[in-house]
């Protein structure tokens, strides 16, 4: 078995949005050796997120995001470290494996990250996506319960929102939709970028 912890080793991940029906989900392969920071961009690009908020990593008492002196989160600071020292596979090194993902510290949209494999060799592509279901909810839509509304409210022509949640959400906006070509393409943009 390949430890990632001492080898070029790479993770298959399923990261699945929690509260959210049905399920949003990608399964994304990233080297071991990816730091969180960078974990982070490539999962706003594989959920189709801007950036837009903070987000945190949690692993049961151990909580990882951007160092930042002047932010108080209202969290233990016993608990809060600086993501940029973290190396994924100090965290996720055997199938099963578990890590949880926030974003967006109002909205709270919560990811489980669940290694399904550790990969050997070496990749052309050191960072894809493999598959995925749904796309994820706009951003700013006030979180589980307000993409649920969302839902209901496009889903239904006699909503009294239906016309102003239309505009907001925009015509281009299915949440049954999921592009794998389109996350490759902007995964394959951040590559280029390094």
């Amino acid at each position: 078995m390949t430890d990632p912890r001492t080898s070029q080793a790479f993770l298959q991940l399923k990261v699945t949005m929690l509260g959210v029906s049905p399920a949003v989900w990608r399964r994304i392969v990233v080297p071991g050796s990816i730091v969180l920071p960078d974990l982070h961009v490539v999962l706003q690009k594989a959920f189709g997120w801007t950036d837009s908020h903070l987000h945190a990593f949690e692993q049961g008492r151990k909580c990882f995001q951007p160092f930042n002196p002047d932010l108080d989160l209202g969290r233990d600071p016993g608990c809060v470290s600086d993501e940029a020292r973290v190396v994924l596979s100090e965290l996720l090194y055997r199938k099963g494996d578990e890590l949880d993902y926030q974003y967006d510290f109002g909205d709270f949209w919560e990811h489980a990250i669940v290694v399904e494999e550790v990969l050997s060799g070496a990749s052309s592509d050191p960072v894809r996506c493999l598959a995925g279901a749904r796309s994820a909810p706009p951003e700013d839509c006030g979180g589980v319960s307000g993409y649920a509304g969302l839902l209901e409210a496009l889903a239904d022509p006699d909503h009294p929102e239906h016309d102003d949640l239309s505009e907001w959400a925009g015509e281009d906006f299915d949440p049954e939709a999921f592009d794998l070509k389109a996350v490759n393409r902007a995964l394959a943009k951040l590559k280029r970028r390094k």
